[in-house]
């Protein structure tokens, strides 16, 4: 029987309009960019008209996007690269303490070179405060690091406010905007953003390609060096054939409006069902939230025993980052809003996408009770 995909935040599938256009640089059109004739010249024209593309819906200039291997390299360039360029400057970096690892793990590294990390507190639906951003920055700090979108919970944080702020005080602001990108209007320049990171893959794109959007006044070093390709940013041969197929993924998501309006229905239908269920609570802001993200926590269910019995019934969902699905410490995202260790074991992460039905939601809203129930009545707690 067909599986029912609910865990898009992990990642989706390659829409059919980004297969056909990369299909062309997997074999007739293999140049490498950097060479000097006739098929290299052509590489390299696809390369910069994707790169054109996503530049124009951030409202940047084409220089300014470096293509990465992922979101995870994105983050590692951004913190990494700012940190070294400006060790002159200072020696301290803000952060909340909800960033994905991609964020969190390059700001230890940097506390052990010597760097200064300030891991901010969120409130309990995930939110950070601008006034605490302000707060905590001092003559040392040189960059501030808070994502867009949180991966597991979908709370969308006030990246303008804190873009303003840092503009003020002279700070560069780095947003990983891995989950809202494509599915969230950004305009880096009236929100003040210095360096953004974004990921194919999560918005029917292919996996193995992401950018950095660097603000042409940024002071950053690169952290792998070769050939000098991307503006010396981030050498090795570019994967044309994933910039290309990121292209088009950005250009379907242009009617993201409509989209995210007929996700949000399907997703409130969902919580509210859920939400019936006793011991039940839903984890984030009900409305600073990304329309396609449910978390839900129950009472005496384990997540690990819910997933698999999900799984049976046809449900592919998660219970939190696809990042973290192996470690067997809770979320450090829910022990972040106040969940306790218990509670965060028992949530549950369903993220809608661009072939979610309203059949696959009524699905989901029959099969879940009963499996909750059924894992209770065997429930040690």
């Amino acid at each position: 029987m067909e599986k029912i995909y609910l865990d898009y935040s992990a990642t989706t599938p390659m829409a059919k309009e980004v297969v056909k256009a990369m299909e062309p640089y997997f074999s007739e059109k293999y140049g490498n960019p950097s060479s000097l004739h006739a098929l290299g010249k052509e590489a390299k024209d696809a390369l910069e008209k994707a790169r054109s593309s996503l530049a124009k819906s951030l409202n940047a200039k084409s220089v300014e996007i470096i293509f990465t291997g992922c979101g995870t390299e994105s983050n590692n360039l951004a913190i990494k690269g700012v940190a070294f360029a400006n060790r002159d400057k200072g020696n301290h970096i803000i952060t909340s303490n909800i960033e994905h690892p991609a964020v969190l793990n390059p700001c230890r590294w940097l506390e052990k070179q010597g760097f200064k990390v300030t891991y901010l507190d969120v409130n309990k639906e995930g939110l950070v405060n601008p006034k605490d951003v302000e707060k905590a920055i001092t003559k040392d700090t040189i960059l501030v690091t808070i994502m867009h979108v949180n991966n597991e919970i979908g709370t969308i944080q006030p990246l303008a406010e804190i873009g303003k702020i840092c503009k003020k005080k002279k700070v560069y602001f780095h947003t990983d905007a891995v989950q809202g990108f494509g599915k969230l209007p950004i305009d880096v320049k009236k929100m003040n953003i210095d360096l953004l990171s974004a990921s194919a893959h999560k918005i029917l794109g292919p996996k193995g390609v992401g950018l950095l959007y660097v603000n042409h006044n940024v002071k950053i070093e690169p952290i792998q060096h070769g050939g000098g390709h991307e503006s010396g940013l981030r050498s090795g041969t570019e994967n044309v054939a994933g910039a290309v197929g990121f292209a088009k993924a950005i250009e379907i998501a242009k009617d993201m409006k409509k989209e995210m309006e007929r996700e949000k229905k399907l997703r409130d239908k969902l919580i509210n069902s859920l939400l019936k269920i006793e011991g039940s609570r839903l984890n984030g802001s009900r409305t600073e939230r990304l329309a396609n993200n449910v978390n839900v926590s129950f009472k005496g269910v384990e997540g690990e025993a819910l997933l698999i019995r999900l799984s049976q019934e046809r449900l592919q969902v998660s219970t939190g980052s696809a990042c973290s699905s192996k470690s067997l410490e809770p979320s450090h995202v829910l022990t972040a809003i106040g969940l306790t260790p218990v509670l965060a074991h028992g949530s549950l992460r369903i993220t809608l996408g661009r072939y979610t039905t309203e059949e696959h939601i009524n699905h989901a809203i029959n099969v879940i009770p009963k499996v909750i129930n059924s894992l209770r009545k065997i429930s040690p707690f």
